[in-house]
Order: structure tokens, then sequence, then C-alpha cells
């Protein structure tokens, strides 16, 4: 036992003068020590009582209490050993950065990685255990006679359970969804907390929890902002009045977004999407680093176009208008109608939204889809990945 306790405070302090730059990694090798101080004592124990008690009448049952106990102690160390090599692999891989997609990746892959083996390392144990037990041993003979029958009933009765294990391992490995992910799943915005072997755990934006099992992220559809990076577009709807003056929305819009730190620079613009019965849709399309920050750009864009609205154009806030209408009206002119630019007014194709006109042939080019050299730049993009 002295023996085995100057090895095991040999090892602590070895791991401890290696890891002394990484906290982290201290901390995880301190969780060691009790199992590999229980476990060389052990084998010191049983060593000793092999040399000067093997003839004693309690050598037996003392024994076979050491084995159950080391068996014990080896699975601890080994769980224990997983949780190091984990910690090990993540601070090597760490970063600082937001766009950390490797490191989400090798992080989900690394955690279920570990819980697996923690499970495996388990069930082991508890076979070794049980077969130590003679009557068990000549059980398992006769269970392993007729495991084609019971296999077929534990399989049905924990067909669901497997099925979220297998879910849970497929979602680590084919990169659907990593932790830290932003996701909208049940209309509901929020973050991949945790990914178990049989459920995943969605933070929301209100710090709710949102636990789905495992089979609902490969049988159900559900977005990922940030499955291939964290910038994120998006938009801002305003309902305005015929007289809203559009020029000047888009150099407030302007201003607005250059004063704020929100706005990554990529995207920001202003645009009438819409134009029927008594108001105008106003529709601004912006961008920034990552949907958190997206939040509150579109928040602060809102809020600033109302009050510039409120303050210098209260003509252009949504209102409803009634006319009176007089029976003896205007006539409507039957002749020709000139058309601006030219051109014969019995051709309707220069009225046409897709021709008549060279920008309209470009608008109809450009909703043809995209070309071959698209398509082979995400081949080659798919490929590399």
């Amino acid at each position: 036992m002295a023996a085995a306790l100057l090895l095991a405070r040999m090892v602590r302090e070895s791991t401890a003068r290696i890891f002394r730059r990484v906290p982290r990694i201290r901390e995880v090798t301190a969780l060691g020590r009790n199992p590999l101080r229980l476990t060389l004592s052990l084998m010191g124990i049983r060593i000793a009582m092999g040399i000067t008690m093997r003839g004693s009448e309690w050598f037996q049952s003392i024994n076979y209490g050491l084995t159950l106990a080391l068996i014990a102690s080896l699975a601890w160390l080994a769980v224990v050993i997983l949780l190091i090599i984990e910690a090990m692999l993540l601070t090597k891989y760490k970063t600082d950065t937001k766009d950390n997609r490797r490191m989400r990746r090798l992080k989900t892959q690394v955690i279920l990685g570990r819980r697996v083996g923690v499970a495996v390392i388990i069930t082991v144990a508890v076979a070794c255990v049980l077969l130590t037990i003679p009557e068990v041993r000549a059980l398992g003979a006769g269970i392993l006679a007729s495991a084609g029958l019971i296999s077929i009933v534990a399989g049905l009765a924990v067909q669901s359970t497997l099925t979220n294990v297998f879910a849970g391992m497929q979602l680590a490995f084919t990169d659907a969804i990593r932790v830290d992910d932003v996701v909208v799943v049940e209309t509901q915005w929020g973050t991949i907390e945790e990914i178990t072997m049989t459920y995943v755990v969605v933070h929301l934006w209100d710090d709710r929890r949102l636990i789905l099992p495992s089979t609902y992220f490969t049988t159900t559809p559900f977005e990922n902002w940030t499955r291939k990076q964290s910038a994120i577009l998006g938009t801002v709807e305003l309902d305005l009045d015929w007289g809203a003056p559009v020029g000047d929305l888009r150099a407030h819009l302007k201003e607005t977004l250059a004063g704020t730190e929100l706005w990554d620079g990529r995207t920001g613009v202003l645009q009438i999407t819409d134009a029927v019965n008594s108001l105008v849709r106003v529709r601004i399309l912006v961008s920034a680093a990552d949907s958190g920050a997206l939040f509150d750009l579109r928040c602060l864009v809102r809020e600033a176009m109302v009050t510039y609205l409120q303050e210098w154009h209260p003509g252009a806030l949504p209102r409803q208008r009634w006319a009176q209408v007089q029976e003896d009206g205007p006539k409507v002119h039957s002749g020709p109608r000139s058309i601006p630019g030219g051109g014969d007014p019995q051709d309707t194709s220069t009225s046409q939204f897709f021709t008549g006109s060279l920008e309209a042939v470009d608008r109809r080019h450009s909703f043809t889809g995209p070309g071959q050299q698209v398509f082979d730049e995400r081949e080659e993009s798919t490929s590399e990945e």
C-alpha cells in the first residue's frame, strides 16, 4: 500500500507539472486522484495477500471482495481517463472566434463519444462482476443458448430507446447540428445547449429549455442558422402611406447603419415590395455577424425608422381614405394612347414584365435560375467539404 500510494503521488505530481499551464486539464486530472490511489492500493493489497495469506481460511472471501472492489475502481479510473482525454482534445482545438464551426463540431462528437465510452465501461464492469459468480456464469450459458429469442424480445421492448440512441450518434457524425448552433424548432428560436445519446436540449432566447428526442432532428425539418457560417440576413417591414418619402427613408437608413457596430457592412437595402389598396410595404434588408446581433440590429432599425417618420414625415404613417364619387365623372379616353419612349400602342409586348425592353430581357434571364457555372461551383465546394 505504501508503494502504491507513493506511485500515485508521483503520477499526480507529474501530471500537475505537465499541465500546470492548462487550468482546465489540471481540474479534470484532480478527479483521478482518488480512483488512482484506490486502484493501486487494491493491487498492492492483493499482491501482499497472495504472499502472506494464501493458505488462510479467510483468503478466498477477502480476495473475492478485493476483486469486486478492483473492478469497480478500474471502471472509475477509466471514466476519469475519458474525461481527461475529452478535456485535452477540447483545450487543444479551442478557439475564440465567433464562427467556430470546426470547434463546435469537434465538441459535439467528443462529448457524445465520451458518453458512449462511459456507457460501455459501466456495462463491461457490471458484466465482469456478474461473471465472478458461478451461478451467474451457468445462467449466462443458458441465456446464450436462447439468445436469438431474447434478442428479439429485448429489441421490441427497447425499440424507441435504441432509435433515439442511433439518432444521437447520427447527429454527432453527420454534422446536422452542433453544440452552440442557432436553430428554430417548433417555432422557437434558440441555441443547441446539449446533445446526448437520446435527447437534445435547446436553450431558448428567454432562458427556457426545450428538450426534444434525438429522432426529432433526423425526421423533422428545422432551421439551422449557423450551418455554414454565423453571418445572417434579416428583414424589417413597414406598412406606410402612399406619400412615404422613399428617398429620405433610404438616406436615414444609411445614417442609422453607419452609426452602429451591430451592422457588419455587407447588406443594407430598402425596397418597396408591395403597393396595393391604401398602403405600400417597405422592406429593409440588413446583415449582421451573428443571429444575436441581427435581432438587436432589426429592433434598432425599426425603432429608428418609426421615430424618423413620426418626427419628420407624420403624413407617411398608415391612414384610411374615403372619397365621394360623383355620378358625372370624367370620361374615359378610348382612342389610341401614346406609350412613353415610343412603340406601337397595339403591341402589348412593350408593357410586359419580362419582354419588350433590354431591362426586361435582363430580368427574364435572372429568373431562369443559376447557370451551369454556379452548379459546377457548388459541386466543387461540396467535394472540398
